[in-house]
């Protein structure tokens, strides 16, 4: 796969909306960021870093980002009850991520990369 929209195209039906939402949300984020494809993953890079990337899986989607992101936002993730691991947040179409959320990780996770 070589674009976002192949990625989307691909991810279970029930999920493509969320993600072309949440790939809407991050451009938004991050405006100078240019859309890649790493490891089979979509993402958003500025210079050699990826600052944000997300995934879809068969239950759930997953936004990708910074470990600082994750640990400064820790308790709004907590309060959406959404898992997270050290470097990212796993969300579904019964329990999705906020907006607002996705804004607050992917600033933060451009800010610890450096930019």
């Amino acid at each position: 796969m070589d674009s976002h929209d192949a990625y989307i195209a691909a991810a279970p039906e029930p999920f493509r909306a969320m993600l072309g939402h949440l790939r809407d949300q991050l451009a938004r984020a991050l405006p100078d960021a240019v859309e890649v494809m790493k490891y089979d993953m979509p993402g958003f890079q500025i210079g050699d870093a990826i600052v944000a990337g997300y995934a879809a899986f068969s239950k759930q989607c997953g936004l990708y980002v910074d470990p600082g992101a994750i640990a400064a936002h820790a308790d709004e993730i907590a309060s959406l009850k959404l898992k997270a691991t050290k470097t990212g947040v796993t969300f579904s179409a019964s329990r999705p991520i906020s907006d607002a959320l996705v804004a607050k990780l992917a600033i933060s996770s451009r800010r610890a990369k450096g930019f």
